[in-house]
């Protein structure tokens, strides 16, 4: 998954998208494992019955001689139940499998998100400290009052920016309408 870089990492959309489908399909993994493992108790509590039935059906025909077609029919019901076992066993590995795979994936891409995040951020970084040393070799320079401008007749020159005169605030005074302005 790839991820658009922003100003301060990556896209939050981005990402919370991404992690939103990768819970969907955990989810979905996790609700087939389940079954899958419920079916398997379910399918032994079912070979139990079947079984103990076998033995009420073999008590009860006992007298009457068909034991031998009543014990075919409980191994036939025994081999389903098996057989419906070992699909649910099946089911649920591949399930665990798969569920394994997506882990390992989403693990290896947030380890590669965060990779791409910090080199980002270290080259943010450096173009910052670059851009202090820039800053820093700049001087600012007064203008000397033996300039001809209107500003260096103050004392001292002019300051390159307001906060260095000392001032909050600018003031400009309008001329009433109507008035020439010498």
């Amino acid at each position: 998954m790839r991820f658009s870089v922003v100003e301060t990492g990556y896209d939050q959309r981005q990402v919370d998208s991404c992690l939103d489908e990768l819970g969907v399909r955990l989810t979905r993994l996790a609700a087939r494992a389940q079954v899958a493992a419920g079916a398997g108790r379910e399918w032994d509590q079912i070979r139990q019955e079947a079984t103990l039935l076998c033995g009420l059906v073999d008590q009860a025909l006992a007298g009457a001689g068909d034991v031998v077609a009543a014990r075919r029919e409980a191994s036939a019901i025994e081999r389903e139940a098996a057989e419906i076992l070992a699909r649910a066993r099946s089911e649920l590995d591949s399930a665990r499998e798969e569920a394994r795979q997506v882990r390992e994936r989403v693990y290896a891409e947030a380890v590669q998100a965060r990779r791409e995040f910090e080199a980002a951020l270290h080259e943010r970084r450096r173009r910052e400290a670059r851009v202090d040393q820039i800053l820093a070799g700049v001087a600012a320079e007064t203008v000397p009052a033996d300039t001809p401008t209107a500003a260096a007749a103050t004392p001292g020159g002019v300051p390159a920016t307001r906060a260095g005169a000392g001032a909050d605030e600018v003031t400009v005074e309008r001329p009433e309408p109507g008035t020439r302005v010498a």
